[in-house]
């Protein structure tokens, strides 16, 4: 009886894919209580042994806030399109802070659970998830201290609130950030498995791609003529129309956010192919 009764259960056959693939959606709902779990354990394991905890979301952009304020606000005198130095450097921090941090995580992913990769079936585009998941609890802690800072900064006469109008946009460019890290992060953790250099090149690739965001300085000051081909650095609309709907600044829609959507596609749809193509090589390699 035992022997019938174990033929008669079904066999399943994990077979890798071939070639080129887009993401299986059902087979990711299925699996969303992986998703849920290796969510919170990366939140867990973030904050686990820390002295102050879940403060260190907030350290982050503010001591970069002050520093920006010091030497580009009072000493450089960059333009701040008549804010507040402080509220206009901190309003793009904090997207960007979550983006930098999350790509970073994403990129990891698939390294730090190499044991888990070579032993047990999963769809791996779950492990760049989770991280980019994980990473908006520090998001949230930080963009409560910005709206404490707008709220203050009204007080003083010196922003007005957002237009109501405006408000629903905010959600949208979160989750442009978040598509950005999770596209961005496709790519480099699948290189990551190949070449282990990828892990030290990506703290340098954050600090340049800052510099090239919008976030110290306005994007006012470049030319008219060069915002659409500025506007292929996907962060750039993200930043900017983040801070615009929060603070009230200028149109939220342009040119450069239009291009940032575009280039936002291109990397998201170019990393699942990759990754799906690379995918079936990660058990042997990591």
């Amino acid at each position: 009886m035992a022997t019938e009764s174990l033929t008669e259960l079904p066999v399943t056959r994990i077979r890798p894919t071939h070639g080129w693939r887009f993401l299986n959606l059902r087979e990711l709902w299925e699996y969303r209580e992986l998703i849920y779990f290796l969510t919170w354990r990366d939140i867990k394991v973030r904050y686990k042994q820390t002295a102050i905890g879940a403060a260190w979301a907030i350290i982050q952009p503010f001591f970069t806030m002050v520093v920006f304020s010091l030497f580009f606000g009072k000493l450089a005198r960059i333009p701040s399109e008549g804010l507040p130095y402080p509220i206009f450097a901190y309003s793009a921090l904090v997207p960007w802070t979550y983006f930098a941090n999350s790509l970073t995580q994403a990129t990891n992913s698939l390294v730090g659970h190499q044991q888990t990769i070579t032993k047990i079936y999963f769809p791996r585009v779950i492990l760049p998830l989770s991280s980019i998941l994980g990473a908006l609890v520090d998001f949230v802690i930080a963009f409560a201290v910005l709206v404490g800072m707008v709220f203050f900064y009204h007080h003083k006469g010196l922003v007005g609130l957002p237009v109501v109008g405006a408000l629903w946009t905010i959600p949208l460019f979160v989750l442009l950030s978040m598509i950005t890290a999770f596209g961005v992060g496709l790519w480099l953790s699948a290189l990551n498995v190949q070449y282990r250099d990828v892990r030290y090149a990506v703290p340098f690739l954050i600090q340049l791609w800052l510099f090239a965001t919008p976030i110290a300085y306005p994007m006012t000051i470049v030319p008219e003529r060069w915002r659409a081909l500025y506007g292929l650095n996907p962060m750039v609309g993200v930043i900017e129309g983040f801070r615009r709907a929060l603070l009230g600044k200028g149109t939220i829609w342009g040119p450069s956010l239009t291009v940032s959507v575009l280039a936002i596609m291109v990397i998201i749809i170019g990393g699942i192919f990759y990754f799906r193509k690379m995918e079936q090589t990660f058990a042997d390699v990591v």
